[in-house]
């Protein structure tokens, strides 16, 4: 599924391979479209694209990753493959990305900024099971 929305979303977009610039990349869309610089934690990426007109991005990287957001105590799963539209404040119908609850994963689809609480972030899984943290547990330590 995440490789036929790349393919379809690739014309137009701007991609980039380096992992540095990739992951500076992706700190920057998320700070531009008013999310945590710390949401998509990847290590080792060989690839980063994003079409603006469509608001699609993608990230492949080399291994899956789970990343511990200690101020939360939640360590999701990222798969080699992500993408998500990203607009202001939200990024939705996500793919590659997992959370744990009680020993079951559940896919992550959406991150949203709480409308009433901008201090929060509203995550929602495939069924519909929806959890909000702090918005500052997903910022980058300076």
């Amino acid at each position: 599924m995440a490789a036929q929305l790349i393919e379809s979303n690739k014309q137009g977009a701007k991609i980039f391979y380096e992992d540095e610039i990739c992951r500076q990349k992706i700190i920057d869309l998320l700070v531009a479209h008013r999310l945590p610089s710390g949401l998509i934690p990847l290590k080792d990426v060989t690839e980063f694209g994003y079409n603006k007109s469509t608001g699609f991005f993608w990230a492949k990287q080399k291994n899956k990753i789970e990343h511990k957001f200690h101020a939360i105590g939640k360590s999701p799963t990222y798969e080699q493959d992500l993408s998500a539209f990203v607009e202001e404040g939200k990024m939705k119908k996500i793919t590659g990305v997992k959370g744990k609850e009680l020993m079951i994963s559940f896919n992550i689809v959406e991150f949203s900024v709480d409308e009433k609480n901008h201090e929060k972030l509203n995550f929602v899984t495939a069924v519909g099971v929806k959890k909000v943290f702090p918005f500052s547990a997903f910022e980058l330590q300076k």
